[in-house]
């Protein structure tokens, strides 16, 4: 049996001992330009039996140009150079479905069950592999999906991490210098005492008072290197959060609210609190009465941004 496809070449070879025989009818279908040649002859999808059949189920259609060469007809317009490369690509391709497909309606035409089931069974086996392969795609898809979900998270918490550290260690910072500074003011309190209690009336007490007044300015500066600034009193308003009230009176010069007196400078370091500053607090005007705590000569302790220019 001989099978004509509609690309014009024969994909069986008789054997030479069938050649010399008469022909047997043959059924021609012009149309579609397969025509089927009725013979005893053995069927061409017999490719598993000798690997020098004329077809190969493996190759896919791998049938030698050499042998097409004595069953074309002159009266055909395929050229033998066109036969033989697409032989050749054929060759190179490993059988696909759509191959597969082409060769299983070829079985069936001619009747070929063997053929038609191993076809059928490589075609069953291509569509298990493809939906092994769409499984796995879907599994790495869901654990790439995953794994990046973990990264964003794992990202998120180490830029958390980053900024609560460097808070952290700011703050540790803070306290250690707010420790320190604090431990300083009382050192400020006491060179402002002693500057009220000196009373300068020989040449010797200005020496001793200008060496003073020069070890105190370089304290000064060293305080506002580090931020201590002093917090405002007299005229402002009392702020709880700044001022410690230890006294109020009326007054006729500041209205009720306002800080009229200091007994004691407060710093800060920074935005932050370092000692309140303890003051006295108008009642508003009204009938002059003894304040509550006895007048005290007002302290004037400097701190790095409230020592006055003067000294």
């Amino acid at each position: 049996m001989a099978v004509s496809l509609s690309n014009n070449f024969s994909l069986y070879n008789p054997p030479k001992t069938l050649l010399h025989k008469k022909p047997t009818p043959s059924l021609d279908f012009n149309p579609s330009a397969i025509s089927f040649s009725i013979s005893k002859t053995p069927s061409p999808f017999l490719f598993l039996s000798n690997t020098k059949t004329p077809f190969s189920f493996n190759s896919s259609f791998s049938v030698k140009a050499s042998n097409f060469s004595s069953q074309i007809n002159d009266q055909d317009d395929v050229h033998l150079d066109d036969v033989k490369n697409m032989v050749n690509d054929e060759e190179e391709r490993s059988p696909t479905l759509k191959s597969l497909l082409k060769i299983y309606k070829e079985a069936v035409l001619i009747g070929d069950e063997r053929i038609t089931s191993e076809v059928e069974s490589m075609i069953c086996k291509v569509e298990n592999e493809k939906n092994e392969l769409v499984m796995k795609t879907s599994t790495l898809t869901a654990e790439m999906n995953s794994g990046k979900e973990r990264f964003i998270r794992l990202q998120a918490d180490f830029d958390n991490f980053r900024k609560r550290s460097e808070k952290e260690k700011l703050t540790i910072r803070s306290d250690a210098e707010g420790e320190v500074i604090r431990s300083l003011l009382p050192m400020v309190d006491n060179f402002e005492r002693a500057k009220q209690q000196l009373k300068l009336q020989t040449d010797q007490e200005k020496k001793i008072d200008a060496s003073y007044q020069g070890i105190y300015k370089q304290f000064v500066e060293i305080m506002r290197s580090l931020r201590v600034a002093v917090v405002a009193t007299v005229g402002k308003p009392f702020n709880p959060l700044l001022h410690e009230a230890i006294a109020r009176e009326p007054s006729q010069e500041y209205k009720e609210g306002i800080i009229v007196q200091e007994f004691r400078r407060g710093f800060l370091l920074g935005d932050r609190l370092l000692r309140p500053a303890t003051v006295k607090v108008s009642a508003g005007p009204g009938t002059m009465k003894q304040s509550t705590v006895a007048k005290e000569p007002t302290e004037q302790s400097a701190a790095a941004a409230g020592v006055d220019d003067s000294r």
